[in-house]
C-alpha cells in the first residue's frame, strides 16, 4: 500500500531515512509517500541543496524498493523501455507528459523564496529543462529509481509499466 502524505517525517521517520541512506539526511522538504506501515517510501526535495540545483525532486529511499527495481535494471529493462519510446509515439507522448508533470509540480512546490534562490542562482533554466530526476533527454529513461519515485507521487507511465509488468507495488507491506 502506498500513502500520499507530503508531510514533514516525524522522528522515527527521520531515523528511518537516515538508516535508509546511511547519513543523515539533507535537502529534505517532505515525506511525499508511505508504506501502509508509514515507512518513508519516497521523499520530496528542496530545488537547491548546498547551493546548487538539486534536480531530483521525487527521491526513492525505501530500500525494498531499491532493490526490486535495481533487480529489474539488471535484466535490461531500460533498454527495451527506450526501444518502446522509440517505437510508440503514444507511449513516448505519454512519457513526455510525465516530464512535463514532474517540472510543473517542481516549480509549483518551490516557494517564493525558493524561486528567487533558483533565479538569482541562474538555476531557473536547468530547472525548468530537465525532467524527471534531471534527465536532459526526455527520450531517454536513465535511471527506474527516479521513475519509479515519480509515479508513487504523481503520474509517470514508465512507473505505471513496472507495476502493470513486475507487480513493482506489491512487494511493499
Amino acid at each position: 500500500m502506498v500513502i500520499r502524505t507530503d508531510q514533514a517525517p516525524d522522528e522515527r521517520q527521520l531515523a528511518i531515512i537516515a538508516e535508509q541512506l546511511g547519513r543523515a539526511p539533507r535537502g529534505i522538504e517532505a515525506l511525499a509517500a508511505t508504506d501502509g506501515e508509514g515507512t518513508p517510501l519516497v521523499l520530496r526535495m528542496a530545488p537547491i541543496v548546498d547551493g546548487k540545483p538539486f534536480p531530483t525532486l521525487y527521491w526513492l529511499c525505501s530500500e525494498r524498493l531499491k532493490i526490486e527495481i535495481s533487480h529489474i535494471e539488471a535484466a535490461g529493462v531500460i533498454k527495451q523501455l527506450e526501444t518502446r519510446l522509440q517505437e510508440d509515439p503514444d507511449f513516448l507522448a505519454a512519457y513526455h507528459r510525465s516530464h512535463d508533470a514532474y517540472v510543473a509540480a517542481r516549480w509549483a512546490y518551490m516557494s517564493e523564496a525558493q524561486q528567487a534562490e533558483v533565479f538569482r542562482l541562474g538555476y531557473d533554466g536547468v530547472l525548468t529543462a530537465r525532467g524527471i530526476g534531471g534527465i536532459a533527454n526526455r527520450d531517454q529513461v536513465r535511471c527506474l529509481h527516479t521513475q519509479y519515485a515519480h509515479h508513487l507521487c504523481g503520474e509517470n507511465v514508465i512507473g505505471q509499466w513496472l507495476d502493470a509488468y513486475y507487480g513493482v507495488a506489491d512487494c511493499l507491506p
